[in-house]
């Protein structure tokens, strides 16, 4: 497990040895932390007299601390001086302030490194003349965004809850939904600039072993200055490959990381981002939405097949249209034909070209989109869509058959439930032309045969990319190309019954 000290690489220019912890001059320790920090304007210390004559430092920031718990009951607690009028023994009074203090994360430290470290992690110091140890009292408070519905995963019928950028907010979410004492929760830091929490989450009795220690070894492996994102951690977790294909699922959706922790897979968690990782994850799953369990059988399996049709139109309808009419123009029917040329006379470009510039276009207009204020953003992508084609064609750029082609492309690219995915298939669709235009329908073929390969070469976390239809397991094929009743679906997939039947037999 990784887990950096946010001081392990880097001291500053003119620390060369951290200073020690004087008890009998708490002020210079505090001058010490207050010089190492170059003195923040948002580091408060507030010094007062216990009983008898004591004197204590409270030093914190505001900005990383709950001041209402200190005012109102920390600093309140300690200005009772009845509370330790019968000690005047310095050790004693530590002793008194762990036992009697109202807060349940209390710890003591002499370690300068540890009192600074946890001074960044929203922990109040209280520093007490003459006592062998600081005491050090979590009372973090961040600002967090509240719980509301995803942004990038709307559903018609389920939860509406999405996941925030608080760790342990996500944390909550899914142990709402899995109230199992087999959950496991593994967390470690990662990042010697920002030390981002990272929590791996699994069932013990569900998940395999293997996938769990090589998520862990993958994890042992981030090496980074910063990570701001779960996308950091996904580079250094998903298989080493230039594919555009992912091999983790990325959602923001707590109810999609609790039916793939349910089914044996991991979650990752990531402080600071609102989308959690899933592994292991195969090609057809990511067709697979939240939404096709919320509804009846018969209506998710007519909306998969949509779906999975979508994705077919979206990579194949540029390139057989390129193929066919640059080469193959004696498979169109004779009427079809004729209107198709009369759509082209005048049009400058080859078919290949004309289609590249539209998708091209397109994309310029869908980034535009998502770019521009939220307000304005979807009326300029609808308006410039329709005005530039409508142009294009009065001008003779493009014909109007073309027009419809990338419509429909555009169209077909928005159904994916995963946005990664969608991203992946507007690859695929260059990828596609580029052969088309240069070898025909062979160059479909070529393209398709060399998908297939592909997809048949990767794996995700050992478990094949293709599963269950290569290799083939026909018990798992319920909830893959359909969606059959509940009653019929009690068995779990292949990976995870075999840690089923072996967590029985234990029993």
């Amino acid at each position: 497990m990784v887990t950096q000290n946010p001081y392990s690489n880097k001291q500053p220019a003119e620390s060369v040895q951290d200073p020690s912890y004087n008890c009998e001059d708490t002020a210079s320790f505090v001058d010490a932390i207050k010089g190492f920090l170059h003195s923040p304007p948002d580091l408060i210390t507030h010094s007062m007299v216990i009983s008898p004559d004591i004197p204590c430092h409270c030093v914190f920031f505001e900005t990383l601390t709950d001041k209402n718990k200190i005012e109102h009951e920390l600093l309140s607690f300690l200005s009772k001086k009845t509370e330790f009028e019968e000690i005047s023994r310095t050790d004693e009074i530590i002793a008194a302030l762990k036992g009697r203090i109202p807060f349940s994360s209390v710890s003591s430290t002499s370690d300068f490194r540890v009192c600074v470290d946890s001074l960044l992690k929203g922990a109040c110091l209280i520093i007490v003349s003459g006592a062998p140890e600081v005491l050090w009292i979590n009372v973090s408070q961040t600002s967090q965004r509240n719980v509301a519905e995803p942004m990038t995963e709307s559903t018609v019928r389920g939860p509406q809850v999405g996941l925030t950028e608080d760790i342990a907010i996500n944390l909550s979410l899914i142990r709402k939904r899995v109230r199992n004492v087999h959950l496991r929760v593994q967390q470690v830091t990662a990042g010697t600039e920002t030390v981002t929490k990272i929590s791996l989450i699994y069932l013990d009795n569900l998940a395999s072993n293997g996938v769990v220690a090589e998520f862990r070894n993958r994890l042992s492996e981030v090496h980074t200055d910063s990570i701001l994102d779960s996308a950091y951690v996904e580079e250094w977790l998903k298989e080493p490959s230039y594919s555009p294909f992912s091999t983790l699922l990325s959602t923001e959706r707590p109810d999609v990381v609790t039916s793939h922790i349910l089914e044996g897979g991991v979650g990752v968690l990531v402080d600071g981002s609102p989308i959690a990782l899933v592994g292991p994850i195969t090609f057809f799953q990511f067709f697979i939405a939240p939404e096709d369990y919320y509804q009846s059988p018969d209506i998710a399996t007519m909306l998969r097949w949509i779906r999975f049709l979508s994705f077919m139109l979206s990579i194949f309808v540029p390139a057989l249209y390129v193929a066919v009419v640059s080469y193959h123009q004696e498979l169109l029917p004779h009427s079809l034909l004729i209107s198709i040329a009369g759509q082209r006379e005048g049009v400058p470009f080859p078919a290949f070209v004309e289609a590249g510039l539209m998708m091209i276009t397109f994309e310029v207009l869908r980034e535009a989109g998502l770019r521009m204020p939220r307000i304005a953003g979807q009326a300029i992508s609808i308006v410039g869509a329709l005005v530039l084609g409508q142009a294009a064609v009065t001008a003779g750029l493009v014909s109007t058959a073309m027009v419809i082609v990338v419509s429909i492309t555009a169209i077909s690219n928005f159904v994916a439930p995963s946005y990664s995915f969608g991203i992946t298939q507007r690859i695929l669709q260059f990828f596609y032309l580029i052969l088309a235009g240069a070898m025909g329908l062979f160059g479909v073929l070529c393209a398709v045969l060399l998908t297939v390969v592909h997809l048949s070469s990767l794996k995700s976390f050992d478990i094949p990319y293709l599963s269950p239809v290569a290799p083939t397991t026909l018990a798992d094929w319920k909830d893959i190309l359909i969606r059959l009743p509940r009653p019929w679906m009690k068995d779990y997939p292949k990976m995870k019954r075999i840690k089923k039947r072996k967590r029985r037999r234990d029993l």
